[in-house]
């Protein structure tokens, strides 16, 4: 796996040039239909798509991938860079995007840092134009170290050597809302035992109206607050594996070694009533 996260605009331009990256873009088609970064696919579905275990869980999610990115023409030794229109905007779905490539084995692939946005600000080129690619015989080898089920959640919340991070928002955080997409739209509101809570949006600041992340310098001190260490693995949550992606980069910035995504998250948790759930006002807010 390549170690850089992050690509600037610039750096891309140039790899763009030579020939040697592959890009998804990741925002909704019709936004995609009225400009996007000329060569890009669109893959709304690395945001949009639900892994559940009534719709297959992740065997049935590797298997859609595989057949859209073979369809898009992507090949093992295409460098990949995800993006979306701001880093804060898409819930973190160009992150999301990362961390499934990352997943299904890809051995390159990063974030546009400042995404679409940072794009637009340096007056990079823009087009309307589809691209086309032959179809590939693209095929994952999964990598057990990114994501984990639920089993693994669980059995985390009673490992002092384990750390949960929940990274939703506040109202979700304290119980008083289920999901982003409406109070109810999940049957329980709460949050996973033992979890510590940091909001994401800590994570990321706004330069000249684009959102990036904080330095790693910032991004640690804020995870001392809530005194995650470094040296154990840290579980991130949320409620689809969005919001916890791009934590996860953040982590990975900040030099986190052993960050796992609970992707499936509070969506397929709050679902499960065997599952155990901590529910109300937290004793006390840890950020």
């Amino acid at each position: 796996m390549n170690e850089q996260l992050l690509i600037g605009v610039e750096e891309l331009e140039k790899m763009m040039q030579q020939g040697e990256v592959f890009l998804i873009d990741t925002r909704e088609p019709q936004v995609y239909q009225k400009g996007h970064i000329p060569g890009a696919v669109n893959i709304h579905d690395f945001f949009l798509y639900i892994s559940l275990p009534e719709n297959g869980g992740h065997p049935a999610m590797v298997e859609h991938f595989t057949y859209l990115l073979r369809g898009a023409g992507l090949k093992k030794e295409h460098k990949v860079v995800v993006y979306e229109d701001a880093l804060d905007s898409g819930y973190g779905r160009s992150c999301r995007g990362w961390v499934l490539m990352q997943y299904f084995g890809h051995p390159w692939v990063a974030v546009l840092n400042g995404s679409y946005r940072a794009w637009k600000a340096k007056n990079m080129p823009i087009t309307v134009d589809v691209p086309f690619y032959e179809p590939s015989n693209y095929k994952p080898v999964l990598d057990p170290n990114i994501i984990i089920t639920t089993e693994q959640m669980l059995a985390a919340i009673d490992n002092p050597d384990i750390q949960i991070l929940d990274n939703r928002d506040y109202a979700e955080w304290i119980g008083a809302n289920s999901s982003p997409y409406g109070y109810d739209y999940c049957p329980r509101k709460g949050r996973i035992p033992s979890a510590v809570w940091i909001e994401w949006y800590r994570l990321m600041t706004i330069k000249e109206g684009i959102p990036w992340f904080k330095s790693p310098e910032e991004i640690i001190s804020a995870l001392n607050e809530i005194k995650l260490d470094p040296e154990k693995p840290v579980y991130i949550y949320c409620f689809k594996g969005a919001r916890s992606s791009n934590t996860f980069m953040a982590l990975k910035l900040a030099g986190f070694k052993n960050v796992r995504n609970y992707f499936n998250s509070w969506n397929e948790w709050s679902r499960d009533f065997n599952l155990p759930i901590e529910e109300g006002y937290p004793e006390y807010h840890n950020t």
